[in-house]
């Protein structure tokens, strides 16, 4: 009787839990895909990417987890056909110019934070090597991509992983509100923002979120210079297997290549060179650029969703004010020069 009462008391709240998250999810979808029926066409307006983020983490924080496994797998294959999609509304002529305005600020950006981080977290605030590092490449390329890509590579403990995810995470939530109101304010070009955003945040999701909800130049601007940075997992991964091996016998790990910007290159060339010569191309390639920004605004629903209060107690203080100090030099100090 007992165990039966007990099970009831976990049950109905977890349903409910349960209830309230398709509802949002729902709600959301629903909203996002408004504006292909004509009376409600309105409502599209209402979900922004920084809404959608905000819905996911009041969710987590005053809801708790729910479907957490589907959670995570949303949150990451979702983010990756998005940007695949966005290839599709892309031109490969504008893309490349673009990306080599920030290609010599992308390679001094990221060994510059490796450096920094290191001397910061290791020497400074003597924070164990292994975290150090894996919060210092999540910074200095792609946030959790990257973090995944070195951490088998370092020897990472199960905790230092969720510690830097969570450091990333947090900061990452921090930056899709904050910096667009900054941009503004301070009368950045798309260029400029789009540059900027790409280099001081983390995450894929989050730069691509704040580049949309700054204007639709930007939005290109940040995909693929963050895309280009992204790359950089590869040589940084093979660095710190050469860093790391004397220490910890790391020897030789397989380095996992983000596959979605492969394929994100791949419809940016159909785009250009197949799709945009033909009037059914256009049509098609406007569908699903519109439909990937749409995906990307719930993408970060789940995002948001993630981000329990489980992932805020892993997070100690000295990780936390590392994140946060090493994401604020290279904020201002990237906003400096991309001012200048």
């Amino acid at each position: 009787m007992l165990e039966y009462r007990h099970m009831c008391k976990n049950f109905y709240p977890m349903l409910i839990k349960k209830a309230i998250y398709v509802f949002l999810v729902g709600l959301l979808t629903f909203l996002l895909l408004a504006d292909y029926v004509p009376f409600l066409s309105f409502c599209t307006g209402l979900v922004t990417p920084p809404i959608s983020l905000l819905c996911g983490l009041l969710f987590a924080l005053l809801v708790g987890e729910a479907y957490p496994s589907f959670n995570k797998t949303m949150s990451k294959k979702l983010l990756q056909y998005a940007v695949v999609g966005l290839g599709f509304g892309m031109n490969v002529h504008a893309a490349l110019q673009s990306g080599s305005e920030g290609m010599l600020f992308t390679i001094v950006s990221v060994f510059g934070t490796l450096l920094l981080g290191w001397i910061i977290g290791k020497k400074w605030l003597k924070i164990d090597a292994p975290l150090a590092y894996l919060i210092s490449a999540g910074t200095a390329i792609c946030g959790g991509s990257a973090i995944a890509a070195v951490g088998p590579i370092v020897k990472a403990k199960s905790t230092d992983m969720t510690v830097a995810l969570g450091v990333v995470f947090i900061l990452n939530a921090i930056a899709l509100f904050v910096f667009p109101p900054i941009g503004h304010y301070l009368g950045m070009s798309n260029q400029a923002f789009g540059t900027w955003a790409a280099i001081a945040i983390h995450d894929t999701s989050s730069v691509v979120g704040a580049g949309q909800a700054y204007s639709e130049q930007a939005l290109e601007i940040a995909t693929t210079i963050k895309l280009t940075r992204a790359l950089w997992i590869v040589p940084v991964a093979l660095v710190t297997s050469f860093l790391f091996s004397d220490k910890q016998g790391s020897g030789k790990q397989k380095i996992a290549i983000p596959m979605f910007i492969l394929f994100f290159i791949g419809a940016l060339l159909l785009n250009t060179y197949v799709l945009s010569h033909y009037a059914w191309g256009v049509q098609l390639s406007g569908v699903i650029s519109i439909l990937s920004k749409k995906c990307l605004t719930l993408t970060l629903f789940f995002i948001g969703a993630g981000l329990s209060k489980n992932v805020l107690k892993a997070v100690g203080f000295k990780p936390m004010i590392f994140g946060v100090l090493l994401w604020l030099i290279i904020s201002i100090v990237s906003l400096v020069v991309v001012l200048n």
